[in-house]
């Protein structure tokens, strides 16, 4: 196993969706060991400290299609900054969110430093809206859809000018709750889904083997894991901002994760809704750091 130098960069962000509490994500996963966990599989961990979030503004004043976009701009901006950096000093971010709009800035960041970026989405959601397809307004279901260049300019821009990925380097894995509007944009771009039917019928094995070999075979300088919680089965990850039933259990989430550190694939993480309010005695912090622990070497035997 591969020891790393990993540095951990917390994203107290919760104006990307309506729940309150998930800005806390990073304090629970924290709480709940994530440094001693690393470092007991023999990896140096650096703790960068949070993001400074703002505090939203009323939101009657602000745009109802484009939620705390100002906040969330401002944080993004910070956080692809700092990704960058991470980068460029050779250590391995390691991103604490927040809602999964932080992906946008997480992406930002490591496009800059990533010729031909990689990324695998385990998530109950596609995440592919725009302000024009959004049911509610919400960025953290606009991430991808930012990050492939689609939806508001000052979004697409962070950082960099234009996408951040293309879409034919994006694996979706876990999806059970997909909008109209985003169904049509994956038929469009080709953007390779993984759907809980397939994890169903052909097993967690499978899908990885074939995610893993896809990515492989495009020729990538980087590959980056977006890990929403909420792609987890609510029985197992019960503090989620929007819980979906129906989803990956928890053995086949430590099998992706294992599987995804054989492969030697994986250069940058961020994991993501994680609401300690909505949670059970921190369980799905607890969780989230038990799959860091696999996906970063830890072993049964």
């Amino acid at each position: 196993m591969e020891k790393r130098k990993i540095s951990i960069i917390g994203v107290p962000l919760d104006h990307g969706q309506s729940r309150r509490g998930v800005d806390m994500g990073p304090s629970a996963i924290r709480y709940a060991g994530v440094i001693d966990r690393l470092e007991a599989i023999g990896h140096e961990v650096i703790d960068e400290g949070n993001i400074q979030i703002e505090i939203a503004k009323d939101a009657e004043t602000q745009n109802s299609k484009l939620k705390n976009l100002i906040e969330v701009i401002k944080a993004n901006k910070n956080l692809a900054e700092k990704v960058s950096h991470i980068v460029e000093g050779e250590s391995f971010p390691l991103v604490l969110g927040g809602d999964h709009s932080i992906a946008i800035g997480t992406l930002a960041g490591l496009a800059s430093a990533y010729e031909n970026l990689g990324v695998i989405w385990y998530d109950a959601h596609a995440d592919l809206n725009t302000s024009e397809t959004s049911p509610s307004g919400n960025i953290h279901g606009m991430p991808m859809a930012v990050s492939i260049g689609l939806g508001d300019e000052q979004l697409v821009n962070i950082h960099t000018d234009g996408p951040k990925v293309q879409p034919e380097n994006i694996v979706i894995i876990g999806a059970r709750s997909v909008d109209p509007g985003e169904r049509e944009l994956i038929k469009e771009k080709g953007i390779k889904v993984y759907t809980m039917h397939e994890i169903d019928k052909y097993g967690m094995t499978a899908v990885m083997q074939d995610s893993i070999a896809y990515l492989q075979s495009r020729e990538l300088d980087g590959v980056h894991l977006s890990l929403d919680l909420d792609a987890l089965d609510p029985l197992y990850a019960p503090g989620v901002g929007t819980p979906v039933p129906g989803g990956i259990n928890y053995r086949e989430s430590h099998l992706a994760m294992e599987m995804l550190e054989e492969s030697r694939l994986i250069t940058s993480v961020e994991i993501v809704e994680v609401n300690p309010i909505l949670d059970e005695k921190n369980k799905t912090a607890d969780v989230a750091v038990g799959l860091l622990g696999s996906l970063f070497g830890e072993k049964l035997l």
